[in-house]
Protein backbone atom coordinates (compact mmCIF):
# COMPACT_ATOMS: atom_id res chain seq x y z
CA UNK A 1 0.00 0.00 0.00
CA UNK A 2 1.29 3.43 -1.10
CA UNK A 3 0.30 6.60 1.17
CA UNK A 4 0.29 9.50 -1.34
CA UNK A 5 -0.49 13.16 -0.24
CA UNK A 6 -1.48 15.88 -1.86
CA UNK A 7 -2.93 13.12 -4.41
CA UNK A 8 -5.86 15.49 -5.92
CA UNK A 9 -3.45 18.38 -6.41
CA UNK A 10 -1.61 19.01 -9.90
CA UNK A 11 1.36 17.07 -9.10
CA UNK A 12 -0.34 14.38 -6.96
CA UNK A 13 -2.47 13.63 -9.04
CA UNK A 14 -0.23 13.10 -12.23
CA UNK A 15 1.68 11.19 -10.30
CA UNK A 16 -1.47 9.02 -9.58
CA UNK A 17 -2.26 8.94 -13.21
CA UNK A 18 1.88 7.23 -13.78
CA UNK A 19 1.69 4.99 -10.84
CA UNK A 20 -2.05 3.74 -12.74
CA UNK A 21 -0.15 3.40 -16.18
CA UNK A 22 2.56 1.66 -14.46
CA UNK A 23 -0.07 -0.86 -12.91
CA UNK A 24 -0.24 0.56 -9.29
CA UNK A 25 -3.53 1.40 -7.64
CA UNK A 26 -2.93 -0.14 -4.14
CA UNK A 27 -3.08 3.49 -2.92
CA UNK A 28 -3.95 5.50 -0.08
CA UNK A 29 -5.20 9.13 -1.61
CA UNK A 30 -4.89 11.84 0.99
CA UNK A 31 -5.93 15.60 0.19
CA UNK A 32 -7.69 18.42 1.09
CA UNK A 33 -11.28 18.53 -1.52
CA UNK A 34 -12.09 22.20 -0.67
CA UNK A 35 -14.36 24.66 -3.23
CA UNK A 36 -12.12 24.56 -5.99
CA UNK A 37 -12.69 21.93 -8.76
CA UNK A 38 -9.54 19.79 -8.29
CA UNK A 39 -11.50 16.74 -6.96
CA UNK A 40 -12.24 16.37 -10.86
CA UNK A 41 -8.33 15.02 -11.00
CA UNK A 42 -9.36 11.97 -9.28
CA UNK A 43 -12.03 11.11 -11.37
CA UNK A 44 -10.61 7.99 -14.05
CA UNK A 45 -7.91 7.23 -11.63
CA UNK A 46 -7.12 3.96 -9.49
CA UNK A 47 -6.77 3.94 -5.54
CA UNK A 48 -7.84 1.67 -2.77
CA UNK A 49 -8.98 5.08 -0.23
CA UNK A 50 -9.66 8.56 -0.20
CA UNK A 51 -9.27 10.33 2.93
CA UNK A 52 -8.84 13.97 4.38
CA UNK A 53 -6.09 15.45 5.38
CA UNK A 54 -6.82 16.26 8.89
CA UNK A 55 -8.33 13.08 9.22
CA UNK A 56 -5.20 10.93 7.71
CA UNK A 57 -3.23 12.69 10.48
CA UNK A 58 -5.33 11.38 13.42
CA UNK A 59 -5.76 7.86 11.69
CA UNK A 60 -1.88 7.84 12.03
CA UNK A 61 -1.10 9.42 15.36
CA UNK A 62 -3.36 6.75 16.67
CA UNK A 63 -2.02 4.01 14.64
CA UNK A 64 -4.89 3.35 12.57
CA UNK A 65 -2.76 3.03 9.52
CA UNK A 66 -1.34 -0.31 8.39
CA UNK A 67 2.56 -0.23 7.50
CA UNK A 68 2.55 1.63 3.38
CA UNK A 69 5.47 0.30 1.12
CA UNK A 70 6.05 3.59 0.38
CA UNK A 71 5.22 7.23 1.26
CA UNK A 72 4.73 9.82 -1.34
CA UNK A 73 4.20 13.49 0.48
CA UNK A 74 3.04 16.13 -2.00
CA UNK A 75 0.37 17.95 0.01
CA UNK A 76 1.23 21.49 0.72
CA UNK A 77 -0.01 24.93 -0.02
CA UNK A 78 1.53 26.20 -2.56
CA UNK A 79 0.90 30.08 -2.71
CA UNK A 80 3.41 32.41 -2.77
CA UNK A 81 1.43 34.91 -2.08
CA UNK A 82 -0.66 34.00 0.71
CA UNK A 83 1.25 35.76 3.89
CA UNK A 84 -0.76 33.37 6.78
CA UNK A 85 3.06 32.59 8.22
CA UNK A 86 1.08 30.68 10.90
CA UNK A 87 -0.90 28.68 8.26
CA UNK A 88 2.35 28.08 6.01
CA UNK A 89 3.74 26.43 9.20
CA UNK A 90 0.96 23.53 10.54
CA UNK A 91 0.57 22.40 6.98
CA UNK A 92 3.88 22.53 4.95
CA UNK A 93 6.59 22.26 7.80
CA UNK A 94 4.80 20.33 11.12
CA UNK A 95 2.10 18.44 8.94
CA UNK A 96 5.45 17.46 6.97
CA UNK A 97 7.71 16.18 10.31
CA UNK A 98 4.45 14.42 11.85
CA UNK A 99 4.31 12.42 8.14
CA UNK A 100 8.06 11.98 7.30
CA UNK A 101 8.48 10.73 11.40
CA UNK A 102 5.40 8.49 10.79
CA UNK A 103 6.89 7.04 7.60
CA UNK A 104 10.52 6.28 9.74
CA UNK A 105 8.80 4.34 12.36
CA UNK A 106 7.52 2.28 9.77
CA UNK A 107 10.67 1.80 7.42
CA UNK A 108 8.46 3.02 4.44
CA UNK A 109 10.86 4.85 2.21
CA UNK A 110 9.71 8.68 1.99
CA UNK A 111 9.38 10.92 -1.06
CA UNK A 112 8.27 14.24 -0.77
CA UNK A 113 8.08 17.92 -2.47
CA UNK A 114 10.66 20.91 -1.76
CA UNK A 115 10.40 23.67 -4.34
CA UNK A 116 13.14 25.84 -6.07
CA UNK A 117 11.06 28.76 -3.84
CA UNK A 118 13.72 28.08 -1.46
CA UNK A 119 16.97 29.41 -3.72
CA UNK A 120 14.75 33.02 -3.13
CA UNK A 121 16.76 35.78 -5.70
CA UNK A 122 19.32 32.91 -6.69
CA UNK A 123 22.79 34.60 -5.07
CA UNK A 124 23.49 31.32 -3.59
CA UNK A 125 23.17 29.95 -6.94
CA UNK A 126 21.29 26.67 -7.87
CA UNK A 127 23.08 23.71 -6.45
CA UNK A 128 21.52 21.15 -4.62
CA UNK A 129 24.44 20.48 -2.46
CA UNK A 130 23.86 19.79 1.51
CA UNK A 131 26.21 22.73 1.95
CA UNK A 132 24.59 25.20 -0.21
CA UNK A 133 20.80 24.30 0.87
CA UNK A 134 21.93 25.22 4.35
CA UNK A 135 22.74 29.06 2.81
CA UNK A 136 19.53 29.64 0.76
CA UNK A 137 16.89 32.45 2.03
CA UNK A 138 13.73 32.59 0.21
CA UNK A 139 11.82 35.39 -0.94
CA UNK A 140 8.59 34.14 0.38
CA UNK A 141 6.80 32.55 3.52
CA UNK A 142 6.09 29.16 0.72
CA UNK A 143 9.48 28.62 0.13
CA UNK A 144 10.95 29.41 3.58
CA UNK A 145 8.00 26.65 4.94
CA UNK A 146 9.81 24.18 2.69
CA UNK A 147 13.41 25.65 3.08
CA UNK A 148 12.33 25.01 7.14
CA UNK A 149 11.59 21.09 6.17
CA UNK A 150 15.08 20.43 4.35
CA UNK A 151 16.81 22.15 7.11
CA UNK A 152 15.25 19.60 9.34
CA UNK A 153 16.14 17.02 7.60
CA UNK A 154 19.64 18.00 7.13
CA UNK A 155 19.87 18.86 10.85
CA UNK A 156 18.88 15.70 12.52
CA UNK A 157 20.87 13.49 9.44
CA UNK A 158 17.41 12.26 7.83
CA UNK A 159 18.84 12.97 4.12
CA UNK A 160 19.69 8.92 4.17
CA UNK A 161 16.23 8.19 4.93
CA UNK A 162 14.23 10.70 2.37
CA UNK A 163 14.43 11.53 -1.24
CA UNK A 164 13.27 15.26 -1.31
CA UNK A 165 12.36 17.30 -4.82
CA UNK A 166 13.10 21.02 -5.72
CA UNK A 167 10.78 21.14 -8.10
CA UNK A 168 11.20 24.28 -10.49
CA UNK A 169 8.12 25.81 -12.80
CA UNK A 170 6.24 22.48 -13.15
CA UNK A 171 3.23 23.20 -15.49
CA UNK A 172 0.80 20.92 -17.44
CA UNK A 173 -2.40 18.73 -17.38
CA UNK A 174 -4.25 19.25 -13.98
CA UNK A 175 -3.26 22.46 -12.84
CA UNK A 176 -6.41 24.42 -13.77
CA UNK A 177 -7.69 24.29 -10.09
CA UNK A 178 -4.97 26.20 -9.07
CA UNK A 179 -6.56 30.10 -9.76
CA UNK A 180 -3.48 32.47 -9.77
CA UNK A 181 -0.95 29.88 -9.18
CA UNK A 182 -1.57 28.13 -12.15
CA UNK A 183 1.38 28.48 -15.11
CA UNK A 184 1.36 31.15 -17.66
CA UNK A 185 0.20 28.52 -20.29
CA UNK A 186 -2.32 27.41 -18.36
CA UNK A 187 -3.76 30.89 -17.49
CA UNK A 188 -3.46 33.17 -20.55
CA UNK A 189 -3.78 30.68 -23.13
CA UNK A 190 -7.72 32.08 -24.19
CA UNK A 191 -5.14 35.75 -24.29
CA UNK A 192 -3.01 33.84 -27.22
CA UNK A 193 -5.93 32.65 -28.87
CA UNK A 194 -7.44 35.80 -29.05
CA UNK A 195 -4.12 37.57 -30.81
CA UNK A 196 -2.60 38.89 -27.48
CA UNK A 197 -0.39 38.36 -23.88
CA UNK A 198 0.09 40.16 -21.24
CA UNK A 199 3.47 39.83 -19.23
CA UNK A 200 5.20 41.56 -16.50
CA UNK A 201 7.62 44.52 -17.26
CA UNK A 202 11.69 44.14 -15.91
CA UNK A 203 12.73 46.08 -13.23
CA UNK A 204 16.29 45.27 -13.84
CA UNK A 205 18.88 46.50 -15.86
CA UNK A 206 20.67 43.44 -16.76
CA UNK A 207 16.53 41.64 -17.72
CA UNK A 208 14.40 43.42 -20.52
CA UNK A 209 11.00 43.53 -20.09
CA UNK A 210 9.77 39.56 -20.97
CA UNK A 211 13.61 38.26 -20.34
CA UNK A 212 13.28 37.30 -16.84
CA UNK A 213 14.11 33.38 -17.13
CA UNK A 214 12.82 30.15 -15.39
CA UNK A 215 13.83 26.70 -15.67
CA UNK A 216 9.90 25.71 -17.30
CA UNK A 217 9.67 21.51 -16.64
CA UNK A 218 6.63 20.07 -18.11
CA UNK A 219 4.61 17.73 -15.42
CA UNK A 220 4.83 14.45 -17.86
CA UNK A 221 8.75 14.50 -17.33
CA UNK A 222 8.64 15.24 -13.78
CA UNK A 223 6.21 12.13 -13.18
CA UNK A 224 8.90 9.92 -15.26
CA UNK A 225 11.63 11.05 -13.01
CA UNK A 226 9.99 10.64 -9.52
CA UNK A 227 8.90 7.12 -10.66
CA UNK A 228 12.67 6.35 -11.88
CA UNK A 229 13.14 7.64 -8.23
CA UNK A 230 9.93 5.89 -6.51
CA UNK A 231 11.65 2.43 -7.69
CA UNK A 232 14.51 3.58 -6.32
CA UNK A 233 14.46 3.93 -2.85
CA UNK A 234 17.87 3.54 -1.85
CA UNK A 235 18.70 6.91 -4.09
CA UNK A 236 18.35 9.03 -1.16
CA UNK A 237 19.16 12.84 -0.72
CA UNK A 238 17.25 16.46 -1.45
CA UNK A 239 17.57 17.13 -5.67
CA UNK A 240 16.65 19.48 -7.81
CA UNK A 241 14.06 18.36 -10.61
CA UNK A 242 14.23 21.04 -13.68
CA UNK A 243 15.36 20.64 -16.80
CA UNK A 244 18.92 22.13 -16.37
CA UNK A 245 17.31 24.92 -18.78
CA UNK A 246 16.94 28.52 -18.51
CA UNK A 247 14.31 30.00 -20.50
CA UNK A 248 12.94 33.61 -21.13
CA UNK A 249 8.98 34.18 -20.42
CA UNK A 250 9.16 35.57 -24.06
CA UNK A 251 10.50 31.93 -25.13
CA UNK A 252 7.79 30.50 -22.97
CA UNK A 253 4.98 32.83 -24.49
CA UNK A 254 6.53 32.46 -28.12
CA UNK A 255 6.11 28.99 -28.06
CA UNK A 256 2.57 29.50 -27.12
CA UNK A 257 1.94 31.43 -30.01
CA UNK A 258 3.35 29.08 -32.34
CA UNK A 259 1.34 26.17 -30.89
CA UNK A 260 -1.62 28.32 -31.64
CA UNK A 261 -0.70 29.10 -34.90
CA UNK A 262 -0.84 33.23 -34.30
CA UNK A 263 1.84 35.68 -34.10
CA UNK A 264 3.57 36.84 -31.34
CA UNK A 265 1.95 39.88 -29.53
CA UNK A 266 3.15 40.65 -26.13
CA UNK A 267 2.37 43.56 -23.87
CA UNK A 268 4.34 44.19 -21.22
CA UNK A 269 2.26 45.39 -18.37
CA UNK A 270 3.26 47.21 -14.57
CA UNK A 271 4.01 44.50 -11.84
CA UNK A 272 1.80 44.35 -8.54
CA UNK A 273 3.98 46.04 -5.86
CA UNK A 274 3.54 43.33 -3.67
CA UNK A 275 5.60 41.33 -6.06
CA UNK A 276 8.61 43.34 -6.99
CA UNK A 277 10.35 42.37 -3.95
CA UNK A 278 9.56 38.83 -3.60
CA UNK A 279 10.21 38.19 -8.05
CA UNK A 280 12.62 35.89 -8.82
CA UNK A 281 14.11 36.97 -12.17
CA UNK A 282 15.83 33.95 -12.49
CA UNK A 283 15.86 30.06 -12.19
CA UNK A 284 17.65 27.38 -13.71
CA UNK A 285 18.10 23.63 -11.89
CA UNK A 286 21.80 22.43 -11.90
CA UNK A 287 20.67 18.74 -12.22
CA UNK A 288 24.28 17.38 -11.78
CA UNK A 289 23.33 15.75 -8.64
CA UNK A 290 20.52 13.73 -9.59
CA UNK A 291 22.37 13.06 -12.98
CA UNK A 292 24.47 10.94 -10.77
CA UNK A 293 22.14 8.81 -9.71
CA UNK A 294 21.49 7.52 -12.73
CA UNK A 295 18.10 8.49 -12.92
CA UNK A 296 17.16 9.23 -15.83
CA UNK A 297 16.58 13.14 -16.19
CA UNK A 298 15.89 13.74 -19.76
CA UNK A 299 13.42 16.12 -20.40
CA UNK A 300 11.74 17.46 -23.77
CA UNK A 301 12.21 20.86 -25.28
CA UNK A 302 10.03 23.76 -24.26
CA UNK A 303 8.96 24.07 -27.42
CA UNK A 304 7.93 20.46 -27.43
CA UNK A 305 5.95 20.56 -23.95
CA UNK A 306 3.73 23.83 -25.06
CA UNK A 307 2.97 22.72 -27.88
CA UNK A 308 1.39 18.99 -26.17
CA UNK A 309 -0.21 21.03 -23.53
CA UNK A 310 -1.76 23.42 -25.73
CA UNK A 311 -3.14 20.17 -27.57
CA UNK A 312 -4.27 18.83 -24.24
CA UNK A 313 -6.07 21.60 -23.32
CA UNK A 314 -8.08 22.20 -26.54
CA UNK A 315 -9.25 18.35 -26.29
CA UNK A 316 -10.38 18.69 -22.88
CA UNK A 317 -12.20 22.03 -23.67
CA UNK A 318 -10.44 23.82 -20.57
CA UNK A 319 -10.39 27.10 -23.23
Amino acid sequence: MIVLTGGAGFIGSCFLWKLNEEGVSDIIVVDHLDDTDKWKNLNGKKFRDYIQKEDFLCQIKNNRIKKPKHVVHIGACSSTTLADADYFIKNNYEYSKTLAKWAFRKKAPFMYASSAAAYGDGEMGYSDSNENTRRLRPLNMYGFSKQLFDMWVLRNGFEKKVTGLKFFNVFGPNEYHKGDMMSVVCKKYKEVASGKITLFKSYRDEYADGEQKRDFVYIKDVVNIMYDLFRSPSTTGIFNLGTGAARSWNDLVRAMFRAAGNNANIDYVDMPESLKMKYQYFTRADMTKLAATGCNVACRTLEDAVADYITYLKKHAYL
